[in-house]
């Protein structure tokens, strides 16, 4: 577990057995900039596993091996005086993971494929078919490289917490990618 400041972000890794993923995670205001305010997050990683009665277990995830999956929680703390508005948790997907579709909690993340646009889940774009039509088609989850979540305001002493499941993908293993765009993402 790591502490994170709005003006003062580091990095927290998850050793993996075949893969190093770093994740930093800052809140973000609605302009992109930091939060006005005292806020804070912190960020865990857990292990998801089966216990013996056949019900998921978060453990911690000191180390992890391909296929394993990977809950990152992020809680958001105001720690000042008064509310902060405008806040936006953001949450890469490291290298060397894939993110597990309809894992993103609370519902109503935004995801990027990396270039810094976010929409809402599931994520589209137009492919050019064969017959040289064009449809839109979801973007497969394994292609996103961030999601994001609009918190709003967060009033003083309040927490909020966001969080969404990785898979770690094998080295030299690339997700699986669908047809290429036309347009853009939808």
């Amino acid at each position: 577990m790591a502490v994170l400041c709005a003006r003062r972000a580091r990095g927290v890794a998850l050793s993996a057995t075949f893969a190093l993923a770093a994740i930093f995670v800052s809140p973000v205001n609605a302009q992109g900039g930091p939060p006005q305010g005292d806020l804070t997050s912190v960020l865990t990683q857990s292990k998801v596993t089966v216990g013996a009665d056949g019900k998921e277990v978060l453990v911690p995830a000191a180390k992890a091996a391909p296929g394993d999956v990977i809950e990152y929680r992020a809680t958001y703390t105001n720690r000042g005086k008064g509310a902060v508005s405008g806040v936006e948790a953001s949450l890469p997907v490291p290298p060397g993971m894939a993110y597990v579709a309809a894992s993103a909690r609370p519902d109503g993340a935004l995801a990027s494929l990396g270039d810094g646009k976010f929409e809402p889940i599931p994520l589209k774009r137009r492919v050019k078919l064969a017959d040289g039509r064009s449809e839109d088609r979801e973007v497969p989850a394994t292609e996103y490289k961030a999601l994001r979540w609009k918190l709003g305001e967060l009033a003083a002493g309040k927490s909020a917490s966001v969080s969404a499941r990785m898979r770690l993908v094998p080295i030299g293993t690339a997700p699986p990618q669908s047809p290429p765009a036309q347009g853009g993402v939808r």
